[in-house]
């Protein structure tokens, strides 16, 4: 049971936001912004804070709160993988998401253009529509796979209008391979949830097709996103070969079945990992990048 305490409220708001996770949206609008203007100025350091926390607990909160059945079933709920949330904090997380969210937001749209405040809306619309009925795109197979890509290249999208980038057709095979990725990594993300989520009732990608087609389907896609990186500018195309590392974490379980799903969950926390190493060479061909258009 969650301590009622504020302190423990905090704690597990803090749980739910997934702090693991953070970077992974701060991260792509921060770089979007700071390659495109070459400055680091309030609207970037308050974009990036609001990528980094709010958004997340807006997005991982909500979904807490509205998959709390399946959560009670899941054994691996109450870590870097959130928080079971308590009934009497669901009220709560709500309030909190949409509270932390909207001065950044009331920011953004000040600074911004109209064609930014719509990249936004639709970026938060997706964060909310996820896990919140009456949508509830999670429970749509194929759907949820890129609704959640949208909600990690989307701030990229937006840094990038934001800031006024030129959108070149380099720059687009980027976002494309981005968000291929993402939706490879949430097709395996599902897999480890195939008993428990149709223990209630959720459907997914990986409930619908099954636990093995969709870590084939994962890998395919993680492949595609690496070839579509070699269709961008130098050094763009050595971003292919941070697909390696993805491709050999998912490759023992392309046989996996629906009854041994949960072995996937090992390799889910390798993904954790590896997100940190791809993202550290991703940052590399970034200030190469910087450096050679400076």
């Amino acid at each position: 049971m969650t301590d009622p305490r504020p302190a423990g409220v905090l704690r597990t708001l803090l749980l739910s936001s997934r702090p693991v996770s953070w970077i992974n949206t701060a991260f792509p609008f921060a770089a979007a912004v700071l390659l495109t203007t070459r400055q680091i100025d309030l609207t970037l350091i308050l974009g990036t804070l609001f990528f980094l926390v709010p958004y997340n607990l807006a997005m991982y909160g909500i979904n807490d709160v509205f998959d709390y059945e399946s959560d009670l079933r899941n054994p691996r709920k109450g870590g870097a993988h959130g928080a079971v949330l308590d009934r009497r904090l669901h009220t709560i997380t709500l309030w909190a998401a949409a509270l932390t969210c909207l001065p950044f937001v009331v920011y953004l749209v000040v600074v911004g253009s109209p064609l930014s405040w719509l990249v936004l809306a639709i970026s938060l619309f997706f964060v909310v529509f996820y896990s919140a009925p009456p949508l509830r795109l999670k429970e749509v197979p194929f759907a949820d796979s890129m609704t959640s890509s949208i909600h990690f290249f989307s701030p990229a999208v937006y840094g990038l209008v934001l800031a006024g980038a030129e959108w070149t057709p380099a720059l687009v095979a980027i976002i494309v391979a981005f968000a291929i990725w993402g939706v490879a990594s949430h097709a395996f993300g599902a897999v480890q949830d195939v008993t428990a989520d149709r223990e209630a009732g959720i459907a997914s990608i990986a409930t619908v097709r099954g636990a093995r087609w969709t870590v084939r389907f994962a890998l395919t896609a993680y492949l595609v996103a690496g070839l579509v990186m070699l269709l961008t500018t130098w050094p763009g195309p050595l971003g292919a070969l941070l697909v390696v590392p993805y491709l050999l974490a998912l490759w023992p379980y392309r046989s996996i079945t629906d009854e041994t799903c949960e072995r996937a969950t090992t390799g889910w926390r390798r993904f954790l990992w590896i997100n940190q190493i791809a993202g550290f060479g991703a940052t590399l061909l970034m200030i190469w990048w910087a450096l050679l258009t400076a």
